[in-house]
């Protein structure tokens, strides 16, 4: 029986289930899925439509809310909401350097995870929805990648989905992860900028940084991360969120202290800027990230890291060189993060098998798009660090009667910062009430 508990308003139920691991061999390995059903009190003996919730990642598990945080509160009004821990985080089976060497070597490894894309994820959902709704369709809500999950899910089982909502998630149809990245720079580039212009003094601050960590690096961190000037560049990740600028400034502005050896990198700044920079929580992350943007036939070859090459206004050695300001960079993966990382050092070779690899299938049907029937909204954040406007948006006009909301009000975390007010939008766009 699955335990039931409650938080304030809201009853929850733990599910769990298992799936063949590859489910072209149904009769094969299995894994086990984690899901929490959350209802409102005042409605958990009601016959309610569901929603499945769908998180960002990859390698992430769904929202732990307390109560009716964020979003949750308004789909509480009329859904039985559905939080899946994707196959791999959470509470469902884990992969990360604690679990995978049961699995074999790295050539093992890396086959284990080719069964970790958004396809495999949505043919998760479709063995679970039987069992949970009797067979009726339900509302999906994909946040970031999860928005790339329910156009999968759009692509290839239509049927499963009374509606459609998107949330900083609409993928390139046709995109290499190397046109994703030659893309990105010049977008992460205009948010360091805004940064800079809202806090001009940590031009300064970023400089000063990146110089004593070329001078000293690596400055091993107290959890043994090893910081190098590329991996302070990558805290420019937070630049992504509605409070990451603030956030940023703040972390920067206390980082240095004054010891008798002369100055120094504080604790409080070296314990924080792990925090950020450590995959231990989402190991997945790291491996699976660049493989949301496969073609087939092409791998993706470390991506970010050979396009930043491109780019040599990221290198801080030259901005140091001169009197430019040092460019943080934002959500990509490098292969120096599988040396700086204790959490990822053991899974480096798997990490270059797994960015070796050419032969992924397909994630999305263009034709079977274009025939949609499925009532579909998608929340487009203007200038979104993390997913291209322009690919977003090609890709919106090849899903039939998919409706966007394109806004400057949020960034990329808008389904969090403005829950209610994004999800009432999304949810009146696919029933035609604005």
């Amino acid at each position: 029986m699955s335990p039931t508990y409650r938080q304030p308003g809201v009853v929850l139920t733990d599910h769990r289930f298992t799936v063949p691991l590859d489910h072209d061999d149904p009769e094969g390995e299995r894994i086990e899925l984690y899901a929490r059903e959350a209802v409102a009190g005042d409605k958990a003996g009601e016959d309610l439509p569901w929603l499945l919730y769908l998180q960002g990642g990859p390698g992430f598990g769904a929202n732990r809310f307390s109560g009716k945080q964020a979003w949750l509160g308004r789909a509480l009004e009329e859904y039985r909401v559905l939080l899946l821990d994707q196959r791999g985080t959470g509470a469902s089976t884990p992969a990360s350097r604690q679990t995978l060497p049961l699995r074999g070597g790295p050539a093992a490894q890396a086959d284990y995870l080719a069964h970790f894309r958004a396809d495999a994820i949505v043919r998760d959902c479709e063995a679970i929805r039987p069992r949970l709704t009797g067979g009726a369709p339900w509302t999906v809500l994909g946040q970031s990648f999860g928005g790339f999950c329910t156009v999968r899910y759009l692509s290839t089982a239509p049927e499963g989905l009374s509606a459609a909502l998107i949330t900083g998630g609409l993928p390139s149809l046709n995109a290499h992860a190397d046109d994703v990245y030659r893309a990105a720079y010049p977008r992460i580039e205009r948010k360091v900028a805004a940064h800079y212009d809202r806090y001009p003094q940590d031009v300064e601050r970023a400089r000063r940084i990146a110089e004593h960590l070329l001078a000293h690096e690596p400055v091993v961190l107290p959890g043994g991360y090893r910081l190098t000037v590329e991996a302070f560049q990558s805290l420019g990740i937070l630049l992504g969120g509605s409070e990451g600028s603030h956030r940023l400034h703040y972390l920067l502005e206390d980082a240095f202290v004054t010891t008798p050896e002369g100055p120094a990198l504080s604790d409080a700044f070296l314990e924080e800027a792990q925090a950020q920079l450590s995959y231990a929580g989402h190991p997945l992350y790291a491996l699976m990230h660049e493989l949301i943007y496969t073609r087939q036939g092409r791998p993706t070859a470390w991506s970010a890291e050979r396009v930043r090459a491109e780019f040599p206004q990221f290198d801080a050695a030259k901005a140091l060189a001169g009197d430019g300001p040092v460019l943080f960079t934002g959500e990509s993966v490098h292969p120096w993060m599988f040396e700086s990382d204790p959490a990822l050092r053991p899974l480096r070779e798997t990490a270059d098998l797994l960015a070796a690899r050419a032969d992924w299938a397909p994630l999305y049907d263009r034709e079977r798009l274009a025939a949609n029937e499925v009532p579909v909204a998608a929340a487009v954040y203007h200038e979104d660090m993390y997913v291209d406007t322009a690919h977003a948006l090609e890709t919106a006009r090849a899903i039939r009667g998919l409706r966007t909301w394109v806004t400057d009000e949020f960034e990329h975390d808008g389904l969090r910062a403005g829950g209610p007010r994004v999800l009432d939008r999304l949810l009146a766009l696919v029933r035609d009430e604005v």
